[in-house]
């Protein structure tokens, strides 16, 4: 009889409240938005103005990445892959092109507004769509198609909108130059990563440390034999009134990048990748509207429109793939 009670009262003994918020949906939901939130408004405020160490800011945040990630394993908390010299050499091109988009993206952010950076990234998804067709046996519904001419139409909607007297008409040019860039450099990268992947069969840290461990020494040596690291360009990146909030920046971006990764896996497994995929949709409406808010990013209809426009397009596109995948797991033989 004793033992019964003892058994009902483990069952009946509450959660702790650190166990409630660690599977809890909506936090977990609210957590992966405020990093991503965080991560691109902190790179916007570093690269805003006269800032052009962009391969330094690049090394600074895969170190501190790399930091993060080797604390946490010393604890216990996560795990990876130990240093291996024949997977290092195999994974050294993918390292590569992380450099090259993460390059092109901090330099499209310089020139561009963040709303026209977000809305312009969706145009990524239709490459990385066509690629998957002609590299992996994908296809594109008709109801993904429907997504991407919405995609192509916030970018226009977007272009029109990006009118800023503070920015020159050869700005907004070489930031596009940038951003078109960006988009072939991240499907690229994306679609090696993934054939890399299925070879090695990383996980979600081991792609962490050996992108990050590989890509340091690509961006020392770029920053140093093509950056300027004269004084006086020392001051313009690093004024003295601003100097602590900018290296502060830095450090914090280069962490966040990690709070993403975590957050990522943590509302996968507290929710549902459907619900993760329609997350990382709606999230890119509160992006564009921060750029709004604190980098005082044109307003007016065009530049609003587009932004509801690329947030529609998102939506559209998590719910085809959704119903492509229904129409898949249908097809198999039972």
């Amino acid at each position: 009889m004793s033992e019964k009670k003892s058994d009902i009262a483990a069952v009946a003994q509450p959660t702790s409240p650190l166990a409630k918020l660690s599977n809890s949906g909506p936090f977990s939901i609210f957590c992966y938005c405020a990093s991503s939130i965080l991560m691109t408004l902190t790179n916007k405020y570093v690269v805003n103005g006269d800032f052009n160490l962009n391969f330094f800011l690049l090394a600074v945040q895969s170190t501190v990445c790399l930091l993060v990630i080797s604390v946490l394993k010393s604890l216990g908390i996560i795990t990876y892959r130990e240093f291996n010299t024949l997977e290092a050499r195999k994974w050294s091109p993918i390292a590569f092109l992380l450099v090259i988009m993460i390059y092109t993206s901090s330099k499209a952010l310089a020139f561009l507004s963040i709303p026209v950076y977000t809305i312009f990234k969706n145009l990524t998804i239709i490459l990385i769509a066509y690629g998957e067709v002609l590299w992996f046996g994908g296809r594109v519904t008709s109801m993904a198609l429907g997504a991407f001419i919405l995609m192509v139409l916030s970018s226009v909607v977007a272009t029109y909108g990006d009118k800023n007297p503070a920015t020159g008409a050869s700005n907004l040019n070489i930031g596009y130059f940038w951003m078109f860039t960006n988009c072939f450099a991240s499907a690229t990268f994306v679609l090696c990563m993934r054939k890399r992947i299925k070879l090695t069969n990383f996980k979600d840290f081991d792609t962490m440390y050996y992108n990050n461990l590989l890509s340091i020494p690509i961006l020392l040596i770029a920053s140093f034999t093509l950056e300027d690291w004269s004084a006086e360009n020392l001051v313009i990146n690093f004024p003295a009134e601003s100097r602590n909030a900018v290296i502060f920046a830095m450090v914090f971006s280069g962490a966040s990048s990690v709070g993403i990764s975590y957050c990522s896996g943590w509302c996968i497994r507290v929710t549902s990748s459907t619900t993760y995929s329609m997350v990382g949709a709606l999230n890119k409406l509160p992006i564009a509207l921060s750029g709004l808010v604190f980098f005082n990013a044109p307003v007016n209809f065009f530049s609003v429109s587009s932004i509801f426009i690329g947030f529609s397009a998102g939506i559209v596109y998590t719910v085809a793939k959704q119903k492509q995948k229904e129409q898949e797991a249908n097809q198999l033989p039972k």
